[in-house]
């Protein structure tokens, strides 16, 4: 089986020249279906609120939803390195919560490393996650657990004293033992820039062609869901949203019209023996899956 990579790899590919492949997912299958393509990590993201919880924000996810979902991403990708976000108001609450909440999103999720937004004012606590055996990926640029104080979703890095300051926050989260950086809609030479002055991974969305690797959220990638938004910072590769639709409305369809089931969707009498009853009720229950 796959083995997933350590923290240590992961900043081996940095300085081999190798792109990391990351994407988010949220569930037993999409992990399952992400592993088998060959990504590189995972991402287990608040963003589940946007786009399976159907919040506003990211801000209402607790941390329970964290856990469910990272258990299921892990059963389902048992190969891949899983991050899990801290999820908002579970974290900047004093070194005794951070620490608690962190390792519960390992025990009780899986989780292999945790995600945490912001910058230089986090120093304190990724480094007592680390000294305690979790590994840490930084996340700056737009935090979107900071949404309303920030005021929208805005690109970041456009001022000098912007630049600067997430330029010393990407070096402050490096001394602090994070393992890596997500860069969320920062401008293409500052990432750049960031990118060639730390030693640790940058994994860029929205922030161009310069870092080490790259994030996509499952379901922008593959247009899953309805009222899917076309983004400047996001490549479809597929429109799965209208396959699924088109194919709930055919089965809507046919059954108003009576089209199904047909005959050979059913079970009759005039079956041979109960064993080819049986083996009919296994494949249609599944009991031969893995």
């Amino acid at each position: 089986m796959k083995q997933a990579l350590t923290t240590p790899r992961l900043k081996a590919m940095k300085s081999q020249g190798k792109p990391i492949a990351m994407l988010t997912a949220y569930d037993y299958p999409s992990a399952m279906l992400a592993e088998e393509a060959g990504v590189d990590a995972i991402l287990v993201g608040d963003s589940l609120g946007n786009v399976v919880l159907g919040y506003d924000t990211t801000v209402p996810v607790k941390l329970e939803d964290m856990i469910y979902h990272t258990r299921a991403v892990v059963r389902g990708a048992p190969g891949t390195m899983v991050v899990t976000d801290m999820p908002f108001a579970t974290y900047r609450l004093g070194p005794e919560a951070t620490l608690r909440n962190a390792a519960r999103l390992m025990q009780e999720g899986g989780a292999h490393a945790v995600k945490l937004e912001g910058g230089a004012e986090l120093v304190d606590e990724i480094r007592l996650l680390a000294s305690a055996g979790i590994p840490v990926l930084g996340h700056i640029g737009l935090t979107p657990q900071m949404v309303h104080q920030i005021g929208g979703y805005k690109v970041q890095g456009k001022s000098s004293e912007q630049a600067e300051r997430l330029l010393q926050d990407a070096k402050a989260l490096e001394q602090a033992g994070a393992f890596g950086i997500v860069l969320e809609l920062v401008t293409e030479e500052l990432a750049a820039a960031v990118t060639h002055s730390i030693g640790i991974p940058t994994i860029g969305i929205g922030a161009g062609r310069g870092c080490d690797g790259q994030v996509l959220v499952y379901h922008d990638l593959l247009k899953y869901g309805s009222g899917i938004r076309d983004k400047k910072m996001v490549k479809s590769y597929a429109n799965i949203g209208d396959t699924v639709r088109e194919a709930i409305a055919q089965y809507v369809d046919e059954v108003k019209t009576k089209a199904f089931p047909e005959e050979k969707h059913a079970f009759t009498l005039k079956q041979d023996s109960a064993e080819a009853s049986n083996e009919a009720a296994s494949k249609l229950y599944g009991s031969d899956r893995k």
